[in-house]
């Protein structure tokens, strides 16, 4: 029987601020829908609602240059990997069934990009996103784990600005894992030496990933 990992510790450390939250509770299905029709299309605050708590993410600097990076290390891999891919980047998720709704980081279809390639997707219709990717850097009210576990997305990231925490939907709940169920061939040291190229140059940090790729590619060939 898998058991669930449990939600990442705070760092004992002074935290980094990543985001500020507001929170606001006892909100129903109805006035969250209500809130996120008010907003404006255009909008960098996300909104994360979970049975009646309403989560207002307002991301600052360091939350957008890795959530970002590591959208360019995905897309990479997808490349390098020959694999295909649509993003579905914040796009607001809703399981009125469920009584959740979120705007994640990032999301993806890359197993099932052909179910949902060329036109929009429908929640109520088609699979979840393979992959959502979350910067948490600040605290959340939100657990996280518990939330897209109980969506059902496969394969869920972490990134707290420091760990990168690889998640694996097994038995409906997210057990924690070594490698990614997408790219297994990666090891975490790949993710952390490009997160700190990236933040001397970013292009040096795609370069130096195609050229750390391609050795890879040709030793696993010998």
């Amino acid at each position: 029987m898998a058991i669930a990992a449990p939600e990442p510790k705070a760092e004992l450390q002074p935290p980094l601020i990543g985001e500020r939250r507001v929170v606001i509770r006892d909100v129903c299905w109805e006035a969250y829908l209500q809130i996120l029709d008010a907003l404006p299309h255009s909008r960098s605050s996300r909104l994360t609602y979970d049975a009646g708590v309403l989560e207002i993410t307002m991301p600052l600097e360091d939350h957008e240059f890795y959530r970002s990076l590591i959208e360019y290390f995905i897309r990479t891999l997808v490349e390098l990997f020959g694999m295909r891919i649509k993003t579905m980047g914040s796009t607001t998720v809703n399981y009125p069934g469920l009584n959740k709704g979120a705007e994640p980081g990032n999301a993806y279809y890359i197993q099932n990009q052909p179910l949902v390639k060329g036109r929009n997707v429908d929640f109520t219709q088609d699979p979840p996103p393979d992959l959502v990717v979350e910067v948490d850097i600040t605290h959340t009210d939100i657990q996280k784990n518990r939330f897209y576990a109980n969506i059902g997305i496969p394969e869920f990231w972490r990134f707290n600005g420091k760990v990168w925490h690889i998640y694996q939907l097994q038995e409906g709940v997210y057990v924690e894992v070594d490698a990614s169920p997408t790219f297994p061939q990666v090891p975490k040291n790949w993710l952390y030496r490009f997160l700190e190229q990236a933040k001397e140059d970013e292009i040096d940090a795609v370069q130096s990933l195609r050229a750390q790729f391609q050795q890879f590619d040709e030793l696993s060939g010998q």
